[in-house]
């Protein structure tokens, strides 16, 4: 396996986050003072330059159509294709900094509020107000004719999960801690949280069961389930761990970790395939393969370090924006 690059680009700012469009075909990326490029994925043109959100954009989410959340407590809704912005949302004064799309409809956290949007920026519901600050979302994957799905919502002292379908928080999960980042196993077994103890916590709602791993370096900042949900890697220290979630779950387990020489600072698994790719502070970004002896599959190193990685829907592009403003992508073969 090799990574090679496929084409580079500069930003304004660093580069806060990035999105691919469901096809595939073109790539958004957001600088943290406020615009967003769009890239076509084939040869890197730059297509349009989209103003954002003054004094800066937080998050993109991109699916019924591109979302973009600002500082300016709005979403913005865009017609990428087309460089035309298509609507706007103000939900209030805090910034907005979280954003996820199921199916056509957007859940977005203002500060403590969390909204669920449609695609033409009204709101279709608006929620309680949460104890503390939203510091994560995420929305169960659909599993066949299950039904209902859940959006789990966390914030310092707990989770929720919300029921979209009938407007109601179905379970509420104490966690007397802050926490970083939240993530649903791709078979909706498990919902773990990244906390800033530093801990990861997993709750299996089938069961009603909690499981606890602490003594990580730092707060787990990143999470990422490989496709199949066995395999869960984390990001609190220098190394990546991996963990087995099969069977019992990982406790008392000892995860794989992979080792980097800097402190990472990204995570990220195929959406359909089993590799992993991290980056860590040194500008490094290796490809590994978990169950693997010899895990390491590539590597390269980057000018900056990663702040975000997105894989291109069919895994043969990792998109890499960096903490200097920089895109590239990298072409797996």
């Amino acid at each position: 396996m090799e990574l090679t690059k496929h084409w580079a680009a500069r930003l304004e700012d660093y580069a806060i986050d990035l999105a691919w469009s469901p096809d595939g075909s073109l790539l958004a990326a957001a600088s943290a003072s406020g615009p967003i490029s769009i890239f076509a994925a084939g040869d890197g043109a730059k297509l349009h330059d989209l103003p954002g959100h003054e004094p800066g954009t937080n998050a993109l989410a991109w699916q019924a159509c591109l979302a973009s959340a600002g500082q300016d407590g709005s979403v913005k809704l865009w017609d990428a294709g087309a460089g035309q912005h298509t609507a706007t949302a103000r939900l209030g004064t805090a910034w907005v900094e979280q954003l996820a799309w199921d199916g056509p409809l957007l859940a977005a956290a203002c500060g403590r509020s969390l909204k669920l949007l449609n695609p033409d920026g009204t709101v279709r519901h608006s929620l309680d107000d949460a104890p503390k600050t939203i510091a994560a979302i995420a929305w169960k994957p659909h599993l066949g004719s299950e039904a209902p799905e859940s959006l789990a919502f966390a914030y310092f002292g707990g989770v929720r999960l919300l029921d979209p379908a009938a407007l109601a928080v179905t379970r509420e999960y104490p966690y007397a801690n802050g926490i970083q980042a939240l993530a649903w196993s791709p078979d909706g077994r498990w919902l773990v949280s990244g906390n800033q103890d530093p801990s990861v916590h997993l709750w299996l709602p089938a069961r009603d069961e909690e499981l606890h791993m602490s003594g990580f370096e730092g707060k787990v900042r990143y999470l990422s389930f490989d496709p199949t949900g066995r395999w869960l890697a984390t990001g609190g220290g220098q190394d990546a761990s991996v963990w087995d979630c099969s069977g019992a779950g990982p406790e008392g387990r000892e995860p794989a970790m992979l080792a980097h020489d800097a402190p990472v600072c990204a995570l990220a698994f195929q959406r359909s395939h089993g590799v992993l790719a991290s980056a860590s502070k040194d500008g490094a970004v290796h490809l590994w393969s978990p169950e693997r002896s010899q895990p390491m599959r590539a590597t390269i190193r980057l000018p900056a370090p990663a702040a975000r990685l997105a894989w291109s829907g069919d895994d043969r592009m990792l998109a890499i924006g960096t903490e200097q403003g920089s895109v590239f992508l990298l072409r797996v073969q």
